[in-house]
């Protein structure tokens, strides 16, 4: 597992919309209807995302829970929860800004609590799990994902890789280090554990594929809808048109010209408080 770095958590300036409107339809909406499915089954009451970023999981769990559910919404990043808000949702969901790791909420105060592609980002997981135990019902589950490793994603290896031979003095790193640096599932059982959860953390790996119309798409969405972003601009100059350029070339490459596609890969996890 790589270890954390500053911008890793920095989702804000123009990337919320890239994040929401490129890369949420290239590799998040399909997780999010798994997602909302695994939630429904649980035929919970009241509901707590954390993590929700742009509301990929937050829509979808609007149009499959019964509109008798309620549904909290947070996310650590005010400028991502603003365009989940801005866009909306089917029916009315609560939005909320909070950490993770310490959630304004009272114990016991949900029956399921959903953290989609969040898990990789908390500095102190255990204690994040042990949050997500603390403000669910007994019997209440917590169900969520992270990312399987890099080398399982077609496209996000493939433009870590181009940005590597591009930048081989300060290789931009963040797709490897935090979304696909954390699918080993016996530490992150342990992270459960270690936050209070006695049950067996049950997991499987889901895997779909990713298309959309170009490799430029792809590109433009890794490079600069993610904090890839920063760590382009830190290199400076053109660094980031540069990339852009360098990984649609890569990708086109790869995966052809015109429409593209390619795997991606997933763990789901679920544990009973």
């Amino acid at each position: 597992m790589m270890s954390a770095h500053g911008t890793d958590q920095v989702f804000s300036g123009s990337i919320p919309e890239l994040y929401d409107t490129l890369l949420v339809p290239l590799i998040f909406a399909p997780y999010a209807q798994d997602m909302a499915a695994r939630a429904a089954a649980c035929q919970p009451q009241r509901v707590l995302e954390v993590a929700a970023g742009t509301g990929a999981v937050t829509r979808a769990l609007a149009e499959a829970l019964p509109a008798t559910t309620e549904i909290v919404a947070t996310d650590l990043n005010p400028p991502m929860l603003e365009r989940a808000a801005a866009v909306g949702t089917c029916r009315p969901v609560t939005w909320q800004p909070a950490d993770a790791q310490q959630l304004p909420f009272a114990d016991g105060s949900f029956d399921l609590v959903i953290c989609q592609f969040g898990v990789m980002f908390f500095p102190d997981r255990p204690k994040a799990f042990a949050e997500a135990r603390r403000v669910l019902t007994p019997g209440g589950k917590l169900l969520f994902s992270v990312w399987d490793r890099i080398e399982n994603n077609d496209f996000a290896n493939a433009v870590t890789k181009a940005l590597a031979k591009r930048f081989p003095e300060n290789p931009p790193m963040f797709l490897a280090r935090t979304p696909h640096g954390h699918y080993d599932p016996a530490p992150i059982q342990a992270d459960a554990r270690a936050g209070g959860f006695t049950a067996e953390v049950t997991y499987d790996v889901v895997s779909a594929r990713s298309r959309t119309d170009t490799a430029r798409t792809v590109a433009t969405a890794y490079c600069q809808g993610t904090p890839v972003r920063a760590e382009l601009e830190a290199i400076g100059g053109n660094a980031l048109a540069d990339a852009t350029d360098v990984c649609t070339d890569a990708l086109t490459a790869r995966f052809g010209v015109g429409p593209v596609e390619g795997r991606i890969q997933a763990v789901m996890f679920s544990v009973t408080a």
